[in-house]
């Protein structure tokens, strides 16, 4: 297959690329070129960026079977892709997020729950209150522009090598520090995440076999808590005489901590339940996470091997971090 992939060079979108070039694929990728300039020199690399009419002339000619758009976050984004490829791009999948639903939801809830919607004019300020909203809309763009035989996924927290955000590779690493750790707010807060690798070999397959639909990106299903997270982190890299420290909700917001300074901890985020969506539909289309523990093992061994940079603001100074637990002690004692 001749494949599109709009990205294709940072984490998500790599981890893609590497799929398709590993099954045999014939791959373009369209990106800025400020990520990974030496990766997959066997694909064709077609440099500018998306929002840049000019630059989105580079696919004005050309045939691809498939098209995966990575890095859409805004309706308008979709409609100028469509426009340029005019009907040249194939089998359209899209990655959204399970940010889209709009809450509260039950556990277990499935691709069909009620979702976000914008106000019109649909701005596009990209911020963390419009990004399940704009989502939204460019799901539905995507199914306008395309039509039903479309494909979109989505995911939850993605974790695995390459990752930018560094938010799961924090706690890895934090716990494989060992000590006491801050453990935040209540260990059954829902959380589900998704490896890049599982996600991509199976969007790969997903357009090798032509399957429409809507599907969450998710694993484990639910119910599955933070603290289980935290446990089984706990048990591939914990040394000896390392401890999880429980530290209240209410503590930690008034000490002015978020989910930011904690990665994947809900904090104050009154949406958490989205992390608590039904995989099935994903399974029965060919989705096998591996498991988390295997996940761990080669988030940590790459650490070791090649530690990720930490993005500003990912995660708590051990001194912070001592800070909070002696403070929270206090009010225990």
């Amino acid at each position: 297959m001749r494949i599109l992939i709009m990205g294709g060079t940072a984490f998500v979108g790599r981890h893609i690329a590497q799929a398709a070039i590993g099954a045999g694929h014939d791959v373009t990728l369209f990106h800025r070129g400020r990520t990974g300039p030496d990766l997959f020199p066997q694909a064709t690399h077609l440099l500018g960026d998306r929002n840049s009419s000019r630059d989105l002339a580079a696919l004005g000619s050309g045939q691809w079977d498939a098209t995966v758009d990575v890095s859409g976050y805004l309706p308008r984004q979709v409609r100028a892709l469509a426009g340029v490829l005019d009907g040249r791009g194939g089998h359209q999948l899209f990655i959204s997020t399970v940010s889209v639903y709009r809450t509260p939801v039950a556990p277990g809830f499935g691709e069909d729950a009620p979702l976000i919607e914008l106000a019109e004019p649909i701005t596009e300020e990209l911020t963390l209150e419009t990004y399940g909203g704009l989502k939204v809309a460019c799901e539905r763009a995507v199914m306008e522009l395309h039509g039903a035989s479309s494909t979109v996924i989505r995911p939850t927290y993605v974790i695995g090598p390459h990752d930018h955000s560094g938010r799961f590779t924090w706690w890895v690493n934090r716990i494989a520090r060992g000590g006491e750790v801050l453990a935040p707010g209540d260990s059954g807060d829902p959380i589900q995440v998704i490896d890049a690798r599982d996600m991509a070999s199976w969007a790969v397959s997903l357009l090798e076999n032509s399957v429409a639909g809507i599907f969450h990106a998710v694993s484990p299903p639910p119910p599955f808590g933070f603290g289980q997270l935290l446990e089984a982190i706990a048990a591939r890299v914990a040394p000896p005489g390392t401890t999880l420290t429980w530290v209240g909700k209410d503590y930690l917001l008034a000490s002015g901590l978020d989910d930011a300074a904690l990665p994947l901890w809900p904090g104050g985020d009154s949406e958490s339940e989205i992390n608590a969506a039904d995989p099935a539909a994903a399974i029965a289309a060919g989705l096998a996470p591996r498991p988390l523990s295997q996940s761990i093992d080669e988030i940590r061994e790459a650490e070791l091997h090649s530690p990720a940079a930490r993005p500003d603001g990912v995660g708590l100074a051990p001194d912070r971090e001592a800070e909070l637990l002696a403070g929270w002690a206090s009010r225990e004692s």
